[in-house]
């Protein structure tokens, strides 16, 4: 089994700057993560609102953003070690959400993270 572990949250002020990171450890099978693991991702679920995508890498390094985080957040990840890092900048208060991360891997497996939350005030 795989477990997806977050880093905390917190509150910041509006055009500040958070990172969150992620990681995922375990095996699928007996086969270990880093040998199946294709790509991760963040998600974010506003309060009274759905979730969406924030921002998705893959294990090769190709990105994807939501238009209305474009040019302010930045994901990277570390392959060897199964963890994902969002940067977050110009911090606006609608970008306040519970932020959860997801990890793929071959064979169309994913697992998420419990989630945290990330307050920007005005």
């Amino acid at each position: 089994q795989v477990q997806v572990v977050e880093s905390v949250g917190g509150l910041v002020q509006t055009g500040g700057s958070l990172r969150l990171s992620c990681a995922a450890s375990g095996t699928i099978s007996v086969v270990s993560v880093d040998r199946g693991f294709s790509a991760m991702g963040w998600y974010r679920q506003p309060l009274g609102k759905q979730r969406e995508l924030v921002a998705r890498i893959t294990r090769g390094g190709r990105t994807t953003y939501t238009d209305s985080v474009k040019g302010r957040f930045t994901i990277s990840r570390d392959n060897a070690n199964i963890t994902s890092y969002l940067q977050m900048n110009s911090l606006k208060p609608e970008d306040t959400a519970a932020y959860c991360s997801k990890a793929e891997f071959w064979g169309a497996m994913e697992y998420w993270g419990e989630g945290t939350l990330v307050t920007v005030s005005s």
